[in-house]
């Protein structure tokens, strides 16, 4: 468990194993503890970085507004900090488009990219995108964070054999910061860097669930758009893949890795 300091919030990251470095980017109002089924795996082969996001997990929670050009700020900051020339970056929903705002920003720091369930963009301009976001507002200030876990977990862990990760969302949300993680979400609605998409310049992977929450027909779409990407699909998954599906998620990130290692990449 270790900290560094960035524009005067104190960040939590923890590192595993030896090799080339592997940034692990959370979602929104999850924490460092929801990539548990991949460092044993990564770490093997990978020195292994995950980082807590300001108003998540054990980071300070600062009562500003947050966006996802500051959590990349942020992430920039961490790979200065521990003095790396690039890295391999995962990110899954949030987390995902802090790695694609990092990509298009920065993109001589990313020896590849790795985007699981999510967007470059979440603009809101149909009568249904309006609905979707405003529900999700309403019941985040409506509702307790134990209760907002509560149903999350039954959505993205449905099968009488997930009752442990049921309850390990149950639990891990109950411990969030409300204004945290409002200010969280406000961040994401109407961010977008879809339009500079074609600044991406190293290899890319884009993993959508079967069942994610934006289907996979939307992932083709702006995979195009990047000059080095493919999309895999991942069966009988939901958002949050990593924990439901984590061998299959696993060995398609290693070959990956694996794949951009032992490549001659121009740079």
């Amino acid at each position: 468990m270790a900290y560094f300091e960035h524009e005067g919030c104190t960040l939590h990251y923890e590192e595993y194993g030896h090799g080339a470095p592997v940034l692990l980017v959370h979602g929104l109002g999850s924490s460092t503890l929801d990539w548990e089924m991949q460092v044993p795996a990564l770490a093997a082969h990978y020195r292994v970085i995950l980082m807590d996001m300001r108003g998540h997990g054990r980071s300070d929670k600062p009562r500003q507004r947050y966006s996802i050009a500051g959590y990349s700020a942020d992430v920039l900051a961490l790979i200065e900090h521990l003095k790396l020339d690039r890295v391999h970056l995962v990110g899954i929903s949030m987390g995902g488009m802090i790695g694609f705002q990092l990509a298009v920003d920065q993109p001589q720091t990313l020896s590849s990219l790795c985007v699981v369930n999510s967007m470059p963009e979440v603009k809101v301009r149909k009568p249904g995108d309006y609905l979707q976001w405003a529900s999700r507002w309403i019941l985040g200030r409506l509702l307790g964070l134990r209760n907002i876990g509560r149903i999350l977990g039954r959505v993205l862990f449905p099968k009488p054999g997930q009752a442990d990760l049921r309850r390990k969302i149950t639990e891990r949300w109950a411990t969030n910061d409300k204004r945290a993680y409002l200010a969280s979400f406000d961040a994401i609605v109407g961010w977008g860097v879809q339009e500079r998409l074609a600044r991406i310049t190293c290899p890319t992977l884009i993993v959508s669930a079967d069942h994610d929450y934006t289907p996979v027909a939307m992932k083709e779409s702006y995979v195009k758009l990047i000059p080095d990407a493919r999309l895999v699909v991942i069966a009988d998954s939901r958002h949050a893949t990593p924990l439901d599906q984590p061998q299959v998620f696993n060995q398609t990130l290693l070959e990956f890795l694996n794949a951009v290692e032992t490549t001659p990449q121009d740079h």
